[in-house]
């Protein structure tokens, strides 16, 4: 099992600078890792380079082996799920195709978990969704982008977790991290858009009011006009050409 725990400190530099290097293929499958090299590139301890290289083995991106050493897998190998490879890879070059990979994967997941939302959440649940589109829409207004992220993600987590299906459920720190690579790489404006925040509202009063095709309608409207607007940032607020 990959482990998903969060990675500190010199580790966790050294990790990060590792997963960028993999992801963007400046170190490239079948390339065979040195621990000794690795030691002298990022002027660390040996303990420090087998930890990052422990962490990177258990997402799959790279193997070890004996009398072979440690290779750099094949992307169809790695978890591209874990929310560490989601955030180099928005890091790196790659991003737009990353982020339209998240974005189909989104359009396939949260519709569905707003419709079955709408069947099994909990009056608490339903409070919280409703409390986290009121706290967007007040952080939306005074421009508190992290703050309204806090809340976003509050907003997508609950959904996710309300949809009552644990394989769902365990898909919210993918969407955490799509949210979060949305605000910290710059792609989102200054003032979330008011009629992304009505859909909140409406997905929240759908799910309160058991309308599964209300819910379903306005949650694929939400990540429509976010996945428009990550990969054209410049032109989601404007209509697209008439043909000739």
């Amino acid at each position: 099992m990959a482990d998903n725990g969060p990675v500190s400190g010199l580790h966790g530099s050294v990790l990060d600078r590792l997963g960028m290097l993999i992801t963007s293929a400046d170190l490239r499958p079948g390339e065979v890792l040195r621990i000794e090299q690795l030691e002298s590139r990022f002027g660390v301890s040996r303990s420090v380079i087998r930890e990052a290289i422990r962490v990177l083995e258990s997402m799959g991106m790279v193997t070890s082996r004996r009398r072979v050493g440690i290779t750099v897998a094949p992307r169809t190998g790695w978890n591209l799920l874990d929310p560490r490879i989601i955030g180099w890879r928005l890091d790196g070059g790659g991003r737009d195709e990353q982020l339209r990979s998240l974005g189909e994967l989104r359009r396939g997941v949260e519709p569905v978990a707003a419709a079955l939302a709408a069947v099994r959440a909990t009056p608490a649940q339903c409070g919280t969704l409703t409390g986290a589109v009121m706290q967007m829409s007040v952080h939306g207004r005074s421009g508190d982008l992290e703050a309204y992220l806090e809340a976003d993600i509050l907003f997508h987590r609950t959904l996710l977790e309300a949809s009552g299906n644990e394989m769902l459920a365990a898909l919210t720190n993918v969407v955490a991290a799509v949210l979060t690579g949305r605000t910290h790489h710059h792609l989102m404006p200054a003032h979330p858009e008011p009629t992304a925040i009505r859909w909140h509202a409406e997905v929240a009063q759908a799910v309160q009011s058991r309308d599964a095709a209300a819910a379903e309608r306005a949650m694929r409207d939400i990540v429509e006009e976010a996945t428009q607007a990550m990969l054209g940032p410049d032109t989601s607020n404007h209509p697209a050409p008439e043909p000739a």
